[in-house]
């Protein structure tokens, strides 16, 4: 966020203003005649706290702008991986739509959907989601959909799963979440969309079965709002 001249100005005059107060109070004939008092000690950790706050907040704005680039860098890196450029010519980033989501149980009350578009054209969407129920806590992951509902890619953003066996859900670790790639909800039955130990084609992983379950079923209710949306996102 960039601060017009007039915020920059406000705050400018709270330093100055904190600036002089702090100069006159600390006064070696003012220090002398407080120290004695039990305000005295109550003063100094306000003084403290107070010059903490504007710093805080200065290095804040100061960053505020770095740090939502390096947030859209590492978005426009996940879209990439589940939307192929070829599907697109326009800036997903900024060609957005939100729906309703609290009915899905994907960690969301609402969902950002991030357009493809190849001349004007919507050709597939892109969105995040959650397992809410993973082993060792929340899966988060992101999904590309093409408009006629098969899914483009699937990726892991984040997890606390169990390291060598959980973490396979993670395509650095293995190529088990490429086999998403082509599912729909026309292709497979609900029944299949699941892991082989319960009657689905999915494979799970040895000593960690909860984490590709809870994936496998977080990305079938994905599907399943982006059937819900469909003709509201492929014809906004």
């Amino acid at each position: 966020m960039k601060l017009d001249p007039a915020t920059i100005q406000r705050l400018k005059e709270k330093i100055a203003f904190y600036r002089e107060f702090l100069k006159d109070w600390l006064e070696p004939s003012n220090l002398a005649r407080l120290r004695p008092k039990l305000e005295f000690q109550t003063g100094i950790l306000a003084g403290f706290a107070l010059l903490a706050s504007i710093l805080l907040g200065i290095t804040n704005c100061s960053t505020e702008d770095t740090i939502q680039q390096r947030l859209n860098e590492d978005l426009i890196k996940s879209l990439e991986e589940v939307v192929p450029a070829a599907l697109h010519d326009n800036d997903m980033l900024q060609d957005t739509l939100t729906v309703h989501s609290a009915d899905f149980n994907i960690g969301a009350n609402e969902t950002t959907v991030y357009l493809a578009k190849k001349s004007g054209k919507v050709t597939a969407v892109c969105y995040k989601f959650i397992a809410p129920d993973g082993y060792s806590g929340p899966i988060n992951m992101i999904m590309g959909v093409d408009r006629d509902g098969n899914i483009l890619g699937v990726r892991v953003l984040s997890h606390k799963e169990t390291p060598g066996l959980g973490d396979k859900i993670e395509v650095a670790k293995s190529d088990w979440i490429l086999n998403f790639v082509g599912r729909s909800l026309d292709n497979l039955t609900p029944a299949q969309w699941a892991v082989k130990k319960d009657g689905g084609i999915f494979d799970q992983f040895a000593g960690a079965t909860i984490t590709p379950r809870k994936s496998v079923q977080a990305t079938y209710r994905g599907l399943q709002l982006f059937k819900a949306h469909q003709a509201q996102l492929i014809n906004p």
